[in-house]
């Protein structure tokens, strides 16, 4: 299979694990056509939809006809290369589709590493941690540790893809615990898997623990939800 199955103005590709090809591809560096173009992949599953974007070219993950998708960028804005990720196109493929727009994330990816993590976690089986919560509404086969300060999150989501989740304690920021646990994160991932995380560009302080574990960006991604409170 193309690391970009039928990438260009629109095709929709067939068959199961297209986008998680696209992101396996973007990972090692081998990106879509930057030709300000888009592609349309079916939903990898009923749970997950949206849109990546990455260097001049989106990827549309919806149950949606690349045909309504380029009458719907080209009424969204005149400038093409921003519209994918755009206000205008987000609510109107939400509305198209019956869903919600979710924040746009910067997405970021770093491989699995063989050292055991440095900072000591203690895995959870029993929570209501509204961080937990969240991960098990998006993300399936659901892991979580926790150490003095910080809980950590693993978990299968979209296209089943690991996703990482952390969160620090207030009182226990700025002690450079955000990147140990994003870097105890890859040291827990299998051999060879690829780690995947979410940042909102504005939460600098996460951008930033992210990117000294190693994390590196990939492009940036709107997923759209049926109901209930936003990922995370």
């Amino acid at each position: 299979m193309s690391p970009h199955p039928h990438a260009g103005d629109g095709v929709t590709a067939q068959g199961a694990g297209a986008l998680a090809e696209v992101l396996r591809a973007a990972a090692r560096g081998d990106f879509p056509p930057a030709d300000g173009g888009f592609t349309v992949l079916p939903q990898p599953g009923p749970r997950d939809a949206g849109v990546l974007g990455m260097s001049a070219h989106a990827v549309i993950f919806a149950d949606v006809e690349p045909g309504w998708v380029r009458e719907a960028l080209l009424a969204a804005s005149p400038d093409q290369l921003a519209a994918p990720l755009g206000p205008a196109f987000l609510v109107a493929l939400g509305a198209h589709t019956g869903r919600r727009v979710n924040i746009v994330d910067v997405l970021t990816v770093a491989p699995a590493l063989p050292e055991r993590p440095e900072v000591p976690l203690t895995e959870i089986t029993e929570t209501d941690h509204p961080r937990v919560v969240r991960a098990r509404r998006f993300r399936d086969a659901v892991r979580v540790w926790g150490t003095d300060g910080g809980v950590l999150v693993l978990g299968r989501g979209v296209a089943g893809r690991w996703e990482i989740a952390i969160e620090v304690d207030e009182e226990a920021r700025g002690r450079g615990l955000g990147r140990a646990l994003a870097l105890a994160g890859r040291q827990l991932l299998p051999e060879g898997e690829l780690l995947w995380s979410q940042q909102p560009p504005g939460n600098a302080r996460s951008v930033r623990a992210f990117q000294a574990a190693g994390f590196r960006p990939v492009g940036g991604e709107a997923l759209l939800v049926a109901d209930g409170p936003a990922a995370g």
